[in-house]
């Protein structure tokens, strides 16, 4: 059973000999908790960024926000307006071709979509290291979980085997004729 133990274990359990109350000896399964620090994907994540990464980082989630899209929708509504409504002497990109508002709107675009991919890949590599990270907690969690089950099994079984030898002292008083007290 030792054998199986160790080899199930990989070398996470050693046999500790407990001292029973007649005074022998007993080999009992203990898993070794020697696991390393847990450690904290989100801050080597956040160290191992560039100024250059951290700055895509940002432009990502902010542009990804309700609000930048708010200001570039009120922006847009602004511009058109003015250039429809807009006294013709205040109108600085008349109807219909609104050609800045064209060149302006895809110079914003070309600038940030390489921005946004880049941020993209830095939040998709965090959530890589922190899927990898909960696959280490759940192996560990897993394996102590074993030991926990093993050492109840082990548990049970000098339960049963005391239980065997209450019936037998019993068994024995009974025999010598003394009256087993309740």
């Amino acid at each position: 059973m030792q054998e199986m133990l160790r080899e199930r274990f990989k070398g996470n359990i050693e046999m500790v000999e407990h001292t029973l109350v007649d005074g022998a000896t007993k080999l009992v399964p203990h898993f070794i908790h020697a696991h390393p620090p847990v450690r904290d994907v989100n801050t080597e994540v956040e160290e191992s960024f560039t100024p250059l990464q951290r700055v895509a980082l940002a432009v990502t989630v902010r542009v990804g926000s309700p609000g930048f899209f708010l200001i570039i929708a009120g922006w847009s509504v602004l511009w058109l307006l003015w250039n429809i409504v807009a006294p013709k002497e205040y109108r600085f990109d008349p109807a219909p071709a609104f050609v800045l508002w064209l060149f302006i709107s895809n110079l914003i675009q070309l600038l940030l979509l390489p921005l946004i991919m880049v941020g993209q890949n830095l939040l998709n590599r965090h959530a890589e290291l922190r899927a990898a990270a909960d696959f280490e907690i759940n192996q560990k969690a897993e394996e102590e979980v074993e030991a926990v089950l093993l050492h109840l099994e082990h548990q049970a079984a000098e339960i049963e085997h005391q239980g065997e030898l209450i019936l037998q002292i019993l068994g024995r008083l009974e025999g010598q004729g003394m009256p087993a007290k309740p």
